[in-house]
């Protein structure tokens, strides 16, 4: 019996555009579409120079490297999975993206313990699980002035109070958010 080949996903832009990264097989592990990325990468502006990123279901990292990809100046990415976390730390090598931070650990035990905040927040949580009641207000108190939260569900969701849609689409399956702090009345 030979061997299965890797899952693959191609970095859609930046300094690492085309390359193609190889992850495990993992169950219920669903990589963001290239489409869906391009048009996430669109609404937050291509260029992430110098931001900090927090993916806390990372998978097979294909966020964290997009944003690496894009300048991000730190991308923690934060998977369950020890094999998911191997291959992506072996892929961030493999491509010189050193600003990549790879954890294994549980996602509300990470976000419950992180002190550090962040630019951007990539929230692509499996299907089967269903964390938003706390998994936005959560990510809210971790994002930094100007900061978004991109969200991927099986279904659309509403922000948590504090936070505001900016963007919203649907791909297939897979509806996607753009969130952002909600403006204070002056």
């Amino acid at each position: 019996m030979t061997a299965r080949p890797a899952n693959r996903v191609r970095i859609v832009g930046g300094a690492h555009r085309g390359r193609v990264v190889r992850f495990p097989d993992a169950p219920g592990l669903r990589p963001t579409p290239d489409r869906v990325r391009e048009t996430l990468f669109n609404w937050l502006g291509q260029d992430l120079t110098g931001r900090r990123c927090l993916d806390l279901y990372a998978g097979s990292g294909a966020l964290s490297l997009e944003a690496v990809s894009r300048g991000a100046a730190l991308a923690v990415a934060v998977e369950r999975n020890a094999a998911l976390v191997a291959a992506l730390r072996d892929n961030a090598a493999r491509i010189g993206a050193a600003a990549l931070e790879a954890r294994v650990d549980d996602a509300r035990r990470f976000v419950a313990a992180e002190i550090r905040s962040f630019d951007v927040v990539f929230l692509d949580p499996p299907f089967d699980d269903d964390p938003w009641d706390w998994l936005l207000p959560s990510c809210a108190g971790r994002l930094a002035p100007e900061g978004r939260i991109y969200a991927e569900a099986p279904r659309w969701i509403d922000p948590s109070p504090g936070l505001a849609t900016l963007r919203r689409a649907r791909a297939g399956q897979v509806h996607y958010h753009l969130f952002c702090a909600e403006a204070l009345p002056a």
